[in-house]
């Protein structure tokens, strides 16, 4: 009998044991910011019936299955976010997803601050310091006949560098100086509505024509291109080298802390697969952290947190020992990049900018891509690092704010490391029938010879995974005269009569113009053609040429352009206003502020 009860008690208890199991429940929780991007790395930690931990995944989610039934509290914590507290409950047997959203934290909770020169104002960094900044003025294009130059070619840019910094003096309550704006950055800081490629593209190509707002008698044409979206699950490994430049004239809050905050952000996105080390220069160069597994994030802290500021400059050594650190972690059809932040200003050493270049020219060739992080104000060197991000198959970036390093090097993190095409161009041929003249807009750095398209030496921008690039064109339609201001009547020649649509051939009526462009694939040496014709019909603006039209015509005011004398900030605000759209990350209320600033220090001179 005592047997019996015995074996019964075990049953029992059995039971009760796997019923318990069978009632425990899975928490799911997504990490994401304010826009709804996911926020990988961040800690979470459940306290109630009992404690558990886990780290957000590439997705920004955390699974905690097992847990009983009854009321938690759940701690989410990030650098450079603000600690987020939550209370639930877990029901018996039901599972349960919990949204954690974080909140960029203050500027005091983010950086050091070691300089009374530093002050907040909506959340970025401001500064007093002597100005000698360096910007290379490019210019802008001109119109061309199309009569005598029927080819327009250049390279596409992808670098944003340019807006970030326009954003900085606009909030230091000063306008920009001209020969920092650089009006394809400002257009390309923005993304815009245009559809994924097909399975065989690593981008789509998007098209549009329509009046130009600042002269009516002219068109407006846009190119637009959108690179592939990789899901996370596709993303490639990455070995990645951090270049940081200690020389004592990074000591400010807005240079080596900030460095320091965006790089821990990016060290939480990390994996096992992922490799990272750290290379330092100031009069000497090092290897702080040698080649490191992603998962090792404290290991990874620690060396971040050590970096300090002292000595001169001497880039060029701490470039060639990044490429090394590189190159002996190589990773096969994998992400290699060196990343390098600096304010650019290079003293000791190697200090030419043509002989950084070639020093960079030759190292790309190891299949190692450059990336430039620019940082603080007063002596930045912003032709030097756009230089170095160019030819060296990377983009150039800067950083004003902790809310720009998480854009940059988490938030956009596959569009700015990872690489879905390379050596980009784009050839516009116009139809004389439809097209007297023709300006891109921007993009002046950029220029190629025409017979560069087709030589697959010649160096070109890259696109990145999630990237779009804009490109606009104001035209001149057949029939219009284009007034050349400052041109003498030709002596020995007459100037091309313009013509008319009605008088025009069969033969390609109604093109405006063929857009042809050449791509090579990430690890692949020989380019690939795309063709697309663009028709001459005008259709209402959209969405996407309505806010880029906006952008440029900002841009063209800032930098004192002399080709849109009808343009005006007032109708670039209205229109961009009108042309939002979907603003989940604020970006281009943003930019509607800033040009609010710029009027308003215009209108005060």
């Amino acid at each position: 009998m005592r047997a019996r009860v015995s074996v019964l008690l075990v049953l029992v208890c059995l039971a009760t044991a796997l019923i318990a199991a069978q009632q425990r429940s899975l928490l799911v929780v997504k990490v994401t910011d304010t826009s709804g991007s996911a926020i990988p790395g961040a800690s979470i930690t459940v306290s109630g019936t009992e404690q558990r931990t886990c780290t957000a995944d590439v997705n920004g989610e955390c699974r905690l299955p097992g847990l009983a039934a009854g009321r938690y509290s759940m701690t989410t914590e990030l650098a450079g976010f603000e600690t987020l507290v939550q209370t639930f409950v877990i029901l018996a047997g039901q599972d349960l997803r919990v949204a954690a959203v974080l909140r960029l934290g203050a500027l005091t909770e983010t950086i050091t601050v070691t300089s009374s020169s530093l002050m907040v104002d909506g959340g970025y960094l401001r500064r007093d310091s002597r100005n000698t900044e360096s910007y290379d003025d490019v210019g802008e294009n001109p119109f061309r006949l199309v009569s005598a130059t029927p080819l327009s070619t250049f390279s596409v840019d992808v670098d944003t560098a340019s807006y970030s910094n326009m954003r900085r003096f606009l909030n230091d309550g000063e306008l920009p100086p001209d020969a920092s704006i650089r009006i394809e950055e400002l257009i390309n800081y923005f993304r815009y509505s245009y559809p994924q490629p097909k399975a065989d593209q690593p981008f789509s190509i998007t098209t549009e024509l329509s009046e130009c707002p600042w002269n009516p008698k002219h068109r407006l044409a846009l190119i637009g291109l959108q690179g592939r979206e990789l899901a996370a699950q596709s993303l490639p490994a990455r070995n990645l080298v951090f270049l940081i430049d200690v020389s004592g004239s990074m000591m400010a809050p807005d240079k080596l802390p900030l460095v320091q905050h965006g790089l821990r952000m990016l060290a939480n996105t990390l994996t096992k697969d992922d490799r990272v080390s750290i290379v330092v220069y100031a009069g000497a160069s090092g290897l702080v952290l040698p080649p490191t597994s992603g998962d090792r994030r404290e290991e990874i802290a620690t060396a971040i947190e050590g970096l300090e500021a002292g000595g001169s400059t001497n880039g060029a050594e701490g470039i060639r020992l990044a490429y090394q650190a590189a190159r002996e972690s190589f990773i096969k059809e994998g992400v290699n990049r060196v990343v390098l932040a600096t304010d650019g200003d290079f003293n000791v050493g190697v200090t030419d900018a043509d002989e950084l270049v070639r020093i960079i020219e030759r190292e790309r060739e190891t299949g190692v891509s450059l990336s430039v992080l620019g940082v603080g104000t007063g002596n930045l060197k912003d032709s030097t690092m756009e230089k170095l991000a160019d030819h060296g198959n990377g983009n150039y970036s800067y950083l004003d704010s902790p809310l720009e390093a998480h854009r940059v090097l988490v938030k956009e993190a596959g569009a700015t490391l990872i690489t879905i095409a390379k050596d980009v161009k784009i050839q516009a041929e116009f139809n004389p029938q439809s097209v007297s003249a023709y300006r891109l807009i921007g993009y002046e750095n950029r220029m190629l010879a025409d017979e560069d398209f087709n030589d697959d030496r010649k160096d070109a921008g890259e696109i990145g995974a999630g990237h779009s690039v804009t490109a606009l064109y104001e035209i001149v339609p057949a029939g219009e005269t284009l007034a050349r201001h400052g041109v003498d009547a030709r002596k020995y020649t007459q100037s091309p009569a313009p013509v008319p649509p009605r008088m025009a051939t069969p033969r390609y009526q109604g093109e405006l113009m063929t857009v042809k462009l050449r791509y090579k694939a990430p690890e692949g040496g020989k380019s690939k053609p795309l063709s697309v014709v663009v028709r001459d019909r005008m259709q209402p603006m959209t969405a996407n040429l309505g806010f880029a039209s906006a952008v440029a015509e900002a841009g063209m005011l800032l930098r004192h352009s002399i080709r849109a004398p009808g343009a005006s900030l007032d109708a670039a605000m209205e229109r961009a206003r009108q042309f939002r759209g979907d603003d989940r990350d604020g970006y281009r209320a943003e930019f509607i502020r800033l040009m609010e600033i710029a009027s308003s220090m215009q209108n005060s001179r």
